[in-house]
């Protein structure tokens, strides 16, 4: 860490050493610095079934086969979709889609609606973002004589389901090359199998009088469902959100352009934009809405449809947001009885299965470990719930073992996310057999858990500029963390609670210069009631994020908080 004051020259070199921070080699620094697909992008030849699958759409697309995608009901399966159908459509190939409702089908393909769609006629059905676990679904595609292609990215077993293909980097017998793409998100993995099926069909004559697709043109929905899914953003993955918002910026989609627009951004979209602003929209529809909502916005040419659907999406996003907030509080009213655990399941009727995700993960952030939220069905008797897990902690594949063990009657997912159905009866016996497999995984973790600091800077080096030269560091996220600075010393000029549990605080240093700070949701915490009722006076370091503060004449710099420390 080193200290930067208010000279500009300071800030030649950041950048190098925010790369070699997150273990860039030295001799890759500039492959880093602008990541761009030829230099990270794999021949996907070296993925089982990828050409097995590509050649199938090819006769699809030959053939002018009725083909359905069956994508799943969140951003990554939306994303996934409509990469798919506006590639076969620019080959001359109107697909159909298929997105199950939450509420009534749950997760992944079912059998009755792969043979329905058969029965439709569709001689090929695509699963994205789903289908890596769908034994009984596609068993039953199979006995109807339906050939199914399953995209996915979530853990598989040993065995694999009856699809004609099953693409997936998480494969346990990928190679090693292979198996180091497991990071990608279904969409990343949709566009491998897109470069694959336009080489297939080049080679087969298929553009000797048509233009081959722009398949670029495609990365802006890449780079939603990545950031989006919390996909680790290193490797390929940077190089999909990196090229991937300069083609956002571009509105070339007339559905992402609408969507823009329904989230009040007037600028080019940032990579927290998608996690933030635009992500939560399209989410809205499968978790309190129309599950199809966001494949139709993402796929129509119609400005005006595209826009209205927009619209409702934000409308559904506001929904989602008090229907959040009611679970959220019923669930931390349980965390007393949970302190004793390593990883916390709180389950409850009546809550909306749509944003168990999004409290599961409120809670992890919250108390630091893995969070399981369950809502439970009177009727049916089972619970449907949703996990996040903390950085060193395989919770995807601890689901999997529950279920494998019988105590889940489903279950899957990766390893920072993960999904179930569990019968009421033997919630309690899940919740102590998961605690008890993760315990020494938690220790672990939480053991090693730190706050690494980039750079200190005094306050008169909290610039717009030096915000701008750590920006070119990114695009950050899961896996390439934003940089984290500390400023001061400093005292606080004002500190008081805004919004909803904020804390905002003007804190002034010794150089003259003063510049604002926010805490999220911070107001309650230890920290935050230091900094309200014991800074009077007293010297600190304040840690966190650097961001533009644009909503003035001028922009300027300020710092979202998440650590303090006393400097005397």
């Amino acid at each position: 860490m080193e200290l930067v004051g208010g000279d500009s020259g300071q800030l030649d070199g950041i950048v190098d050493q925010l790369l070699l921070g997150r273990g860039v080699a030295r001799d890759e620094l500039a492959k880093q610095r602008s990541p761009v697909l030829r230099e990270f992008l794999p021949d996907p030849a070296i993925f089982n079934d990828m050409e097995l699958a590509a050649d199938r759409l090819a006769q699809a697309v030959l053939a002018q086969e009725t083909v359905t995608i069956y994508g799943d009901y969140d951003v990554d399966g939306a994303t996934s979709s409509a990469l798919l159908i506006r590639l076969l459509r620019d080959l001359g190939l109107d697909a159909g889609y298929y997105i199950p409702d939450r509420l009534l089908e749950g997760y992944g393909p079912s059998g009755e609606a792969l043979v329905r769609l058969g029965a439709e006629g569709s001689s090929l059905i695509v699963t994205v973002d789903c289908g890596a676990m769908a034994f009984e679904a596609l068993a039953a595609a199979r006995e109807a004589g339906v050939d199914v292609i399953v995209v996915d990215h979530h853990k598989c077993a040993a065995d694999h389901p009856a699809a004609m293909a099953l693409v997936n980097p998480n494969r346990l017998d990928e190679s090693d090359e292979a198996a180091g793409f497991g990071h990608l998100a279904a969409v990343g993995v949709a566009f491998l199998l897109a470069v694959s099926l336009v080489r297939t069909l080049r080679q087969r004559g298929f553009f000797e009088e048509r233009k081959e697709p722009d398949l670029f043109a495609l990365l802006d929905l890449v780079a939603l469902g990545t950031v989006a899914d919390v996909a680790a953003i290193r490797g390929l993955n940077r190089a999909f959100v990196a090229q991937g918002l300069k083609i956002m910026a571009h509105r070339r989609n007339v559905g992402m352009s609408a969507l823009i627009d329904a989230s009040r951004l007037n600028r080019p979209p940032a990579c927290s934009d998608c996690g933030f602003a635009l992500g939560p929209r399209i989410n809205a529809g499968g978790r309190v809405g129309e599950s199809t909502l966001g494949v139709r916005l993402l796929t129509t040419e119609d400005p005006d449809e595209a826009r209205e659907i927009a619209a409702q999406l934000s409308t559904l996003n506001e929904e989602r947001r008090a229907i959040e907030a009611a679970v959220q509080e019923a669930a931390e009213q349980q965390l007393d009885r949970q302190h004793n655990r390593s990883v916390v399941t709180l389950a409850g009727r009546g809550w909306h299965p749509g944003v168990i995700g999004i409290v599961a993960g409120r809670i992890k952030e919250k108390v630091g470990k893995p969070a399981i939220v369950i809502a439970l069905d009177e009727v049916s008797g089972q619970g449907k719930g949703s996990g996040r897990s903390i950085s060193g902690v395989d919770l995807g594949a601890a689901i999997i073992g529950a279920k494998d063990k019988g105590l889940l009657l489903a279950g899957g997912g990766h390893a920072m996310a993960a999904g179930l159905t569990v019968e009421e009866a033997r919630l309690d016996d899940f919740a102590d057999w998961l605690d008890a497999q993760l315990a020494s995984a938690v220790a672990r973790a939480s053991a090693e858990l730190t706050m690494t600091l980039d750079l200190a800077v005094a306050p008169r080096g909290l610039t717009p500029d030096l915000v701008e030269t750590l920006q070119q560091a990114g695009p950050f996220g899961v896996g390439w963390p934003a940089p984290r600075i500390a400023v001061g010393p400093v005292r606080l000029v004002r500190a008081d609670i805004v919004g909803t549990n904020h804390l905002r605080l003007i804190a002034g240093g010794a150089d003259g210069a003063s510049f604002k700070a926010i805490a999220f949701r911070a107001a309650e915490s230890e920290m935050g009631q230091a900094l309200l009722h014991g800074a009077q006076g007293r010297k600190l370091w304040l840690a966190g994020r650097a961001k533009i503060d644009d909503w003035g004449n001028r922009p300027q710099a300020e710092l979202h908080l998440e650590d303090a420390a006393w400097a005397d």
